[in-house]
């Protein structure tokens, strides 16, 4: 019998001569989707993902990831049952959007830091869009109201910590890699000594370390572009060639059962392969429909992330023994988590979205990201220092349950 790896490598293989056979009758639109791919990498992903690529390489040089994760482990482990350290790739990974969370899970794998169930649980709810796209891109490059923003990062963010909780209950009772943090009297301490024997064992000088990370960086940020123009050449030569029709009709079907407008499923279907592509089709969709359903499906979108995203994040974790099936079931749940938070707190927010619209300064989408770089990076950094007081939040909300929670078990 023919083993099932050679039927996959052989459909991969039909799969992929397809695509070619397809560029070959399209070359006029595949060399524009291409170049549309290009430009999506150079205007937004690559300002927005760069910094924090080099950012995350030099925290882990200096030992500052460790720092995190002996403050971090004893409210993390009980929470989301990952070590310590988990906090600090949730809100790196919130803050710089993906792949950095698929990246750093992948790195602390490799350092034994976590294991298999502890790095698909981390994974899977890390791996959420930069508050910098979902700001200047889709809030004000797509929908042009950036008061939107506020509803779409309440649900992105808020779905994304509960999927961190369901995740869990992921993988049984499975032991607990552990993490020397020393020994000492208080936990602060406790982080110092982390941090300082981390750096030690480094060793590097920071120039070292320095032209490691631009290396490093700059190596995964042509990977996310390469991706990028692939999928949208592929999603191009598919539409065109009308491979796509079945998938519309049955997307259409699915929005129909749901009380979903069908023609939302261009939107969906774009943004399962690029999610760049999905969400720039949800805000211009059928202007009679209404806003709140294109914010849901933009949620859904930014959630899901798109087989773009998700080649990243396989191909980051290539070398480790993480599964890619946990990671695309928690995806899917995260979508459909977002997209029902949009309709649940769509009035109540209403408010909020135009007291930020008003707090931000004025940038046209026609301007592009940069004039408005420096107001989004410190809404990064805002992130990363509201996800530390939300693990914290949530800590002292388990302690308060912890009781119901043990009689449980």
């Amino acid at each position: 019998m023919v083993s099932a790896r050679v039927w996959k490598t052989a459909g991969m293989a039909a799969c992929l001569g397809t695509v070619a056979f397809l560029m070959t009758l399209f070359p006029g639109p595949s060399l524009t989707a291409a170049l549309r791919g290009l430009s999506i990498w150079w205007d937004i992903l690559f300002p927005a993902l760069l910094p924090f690529f080099v950012i995350a390489e030099l925290m882990l040089g200096f030992g500052l990831v460790h720092f995190f994760g002996a403050l971090l482990d004893p409210m993390m482990r009980p929470l989301f049952r990952v070590p310590g350290i988990g906090g600090f790739v949730m809100a790196m990974g919130f803050a710089s959007g993906y792949p950095v969370g698929a990246k750093l899970t992948a790195q602390l794998w490799e350092q034994r830091f976590v294991n298999r169930e502890e790095g698909e649980r981390l994974v899977a709810f890390t791996t959420t869009s930069d508050p910098i796209f979902l700001i200047g891109a889709v809030s004000v490059g797509f929908f042009h109201d950036v008061g939107l923003a506020v509803i779409l990062a309440v649900a992105h963010y808020g779905s994304g910590i509960a999927l961190g909780l369901l995740m869990r209950f992921h993988g049984g009772k499975t032991q607990t890699a552990a993490v020397e943090i020393g020994s000492g009297r208080f936990l602060l301490w406790r982080a110092m000594q982390a941090m300082h024997q981390a750096r030690l064992r480094d060793g590097r000088s920071f120039g070292d370390m320095l032209r490691d990370a631009l290396q490093s960086s700059l190596k995964l940020i042509l990977v996310v572009g390469g991706l990028v123009v692939f999928f949208c050449v592929v999603l191009e030569v598919l539409t065109k060639s009308h491979i796509m029709n079945g998938l519309y009709l049955g997307i259409d079907a699915v929005l129909q059962l749901v009380a979903f407008p069908p023609e939302l499923s261009q939107a969906i279907v774009n943004g399962l392969f690029e999610v760049t592509l999905g969400a720039k089709s949800a805000a211009g969709a059928g202007v009679h429909l209404t806003l709140m359903s294109k914010v849901a499906i933009a949620a859904f979108i930014l959630s899901w992330s798109g087989l773009s995203v998700h080649a990243q994040v396989v191909s980051l974790l290539s070398r480790t023994d993480l599964r890619y099936g946990p990671f695309v079931i928690a995806r899917l749940l995260h979508g459909l988590m977002a997209a029902a938070l949009v309709f649940v707190l769509w009035r109540p927010l209403s408010s909020a979205g135009s007291a930020f619209a008003a707090a931000v300064p004025a940038f046209s989408p026609a301007d592009g990201f940069y004039p408005a770089l420096p107001f989004l990076y410190s809404i990064s950094g805002l992130l990363f220092a509201g996800c530390m007081g939300i693990i914290g939040i949530l800590f002292l909300l388990y302690r308060c349950f912890r009781p119901l929670i043990r009689g449980r078990h």
